[in-house]
C-alpha cells in the first residue's frame, strides 16, 4: 500500500471515529458534549488531520473532495479509486470500533434527515459547496496543506456542522456517512449523503473556474 493510501485510510478513520464517537457519547450522557461541542469536534479533527497528513496524501479524507480535485484536473485518474477505497475502508473500520465500544447505541453517529429528504439533500449540496469552495482556494494542487489551510477548512467544517447539523446531519462526506450507515444498518437515506456532497463540490469547482484565473483547474496543476 502506498503511503498516501494508508494516510487517507488512517485520516478518514480518525475523523469518523472522533466525530461519530462524540455524537454517541453525547447521546448516552444526556447531552454532555452539546451540539456545539460536536461541531467543534468535527472541525478540530479535520484540522488536525490536515496538518498531520496534508503533505503525504493531501488529507482529502473525503471521496467527494477527491472527485472534485479530479474534476478540477488537479488529481490523476489512476489515483481516484485507490483514494476513495481507502477513505471508505477507514470510515467503516472507525464505525466498527465505535460499535465495539458502544454496542447498545442504535445510530452510531449515522447522518439522518431531520426534515424532508429534499430539504436534507439541498442542505448537503449547499454545505458541500461551501466546504469545497474553501478547499480549492486554499489547497496547493490537490493537497490540503499550508500554514492556514487546516484552520480555514476545519473552521468551515465546524461552521457547517453548527447550523446544518440539526437539518441534515451536515455530513459533506460520503465516507463519513457510509461507515456508520453500513455498520448500524441505517441505509434508507444514505443516497442523500453520497449524491449531495458530490453535486455540491462539483458546483464549487464550476464556480471556481468562473472566479479564478484560467490556469486554476488545468492539468498543469496536478501534484501527484
Amino acid at each position: 500500500m502506498k503511503q498516501q493510501y494508508f494516510a487517507e485510510f488512517i485520516g478518514t478513520f480518525i475523523m469518523v471515529f472522533a466525530g461519530t464517537a462524540a455524537i454517541v457519547v453525547n447521546d448516552i450522557n444526556n447531552g454532555v458534549i452539546t451540539h456545539l461541542g460536536i461541531a467543534i469536534a468535527f472541525g478540530l479533527v479535520v484540522t488536525g488531520m490536515i496538518y498531520a497528513l496534508g503533505d503525504i496524501s493531501g488529507a482529502h479524507i473525503n471521496p467527494a473532495v477527491s472527485l472534485a480535485f479530479w474534476m478540477a484536473r488537479r488529481f490523476p485518474t489512476n489515483e481516484l479509486l485507490p483514494y476513495v477505497s481507502s477513505q471508505i475502508s477507514g470510515a467503516i473500520c472507525a464505525s466498527l470500533l465505535v460499535y465495539l465500544l458502544f454496542p447498545d447505541h442504535n445510530g452510531l453517529g449515522a447522518t439522518q434527515p431531520a426534515g424532508t429528504l429534499v430539504q436534507s439533500l439541498l442542505m448537503e449540496i449547499i454545505l458541500s459547496f461551501m466546504l469545497m469552495l474553501t478547499i480549492i482556494n486554499v489547497a496547493t494542487g490537490a493537497k490540503e496543506k499550508g500554514i492556514m489551510a487546516g484552520v480555514a477548512i476545519g473552521g468551515v467544517v465546524a461552521l457547517c456542522a453548527l447550523f446544518g447539523g440539526p437539518v441534515s446531519g451536515a455530513s459533506m462526506n460520503p465516507a463519513r456517512s457510509i461507515g456508520p450507515a453500513l455498520v448500524s444498518g441505517q441505509l434508507t437515506a444514505l443516497w442523500i449523503y453520497i449524491i449531495g456532497p458530490v453535486i455540491g463540490m462539483g458546483l464549487a469547482i464550476l464556480c471556481c473556474r468562473c472566479v479564478r484565473e484560467k490556469e486554476c483547474c488545468r492539468p498543469s496543476s496536478i501534484s501527484h
